[in-house]
């Protein structure tokens, strides 16, 4: 490999500490920290790709920041889930739709 993508020492530091909520575990403790660096390199190669497709391909700020989104996702809120789950609950009859359309109103007022 010509370019190591190789975490800052003070990072690597930061994992072994914050993995030590796993201390009673080897097994995850190191999964914690092995899944950090990947996700830490992933992104690197990411940023990587966008700054190369900026300057060699020309590529807009907006595709990009585009391009970034759809490599990583957020995860639905936790509002829209909770939307899903009483959706899924009403269509299954597990709910009666009075208690349906008051939690749907509820969750539907809170901030997205």
């Amino acid at each position: 490999m010509t370019n190591p993508i190789t975490p800052p020492p003070e990072l690597v530091q930061q994992w072994w500490e914050q993995a030590d909520q796993y201390q009673d575990d080897p097994k995850t403790y190191f999964d914690y920290v092995a899944t950090e660096a990947a996700q830490w390199g992933a992104d690197q190669e990411l940023l990587a790709c966008g700054n190369y497709l900026k300057q060699c391909a020309q590529w807009e700020e907006e595709d990009v920041t585009e391009f970034y989104n759809y490599r990583r996702p957020k995860p639905p809120s936790l509002r829209l889930q909770a939307l899903n789950d009483l959706n899924a609950a009403y269509n299954e009859d597990a709910i009666d739709d009075t208690t349906y359309c008051n939690i749907r109103r509820a969750l539907e007022a809170l901030p997205k």
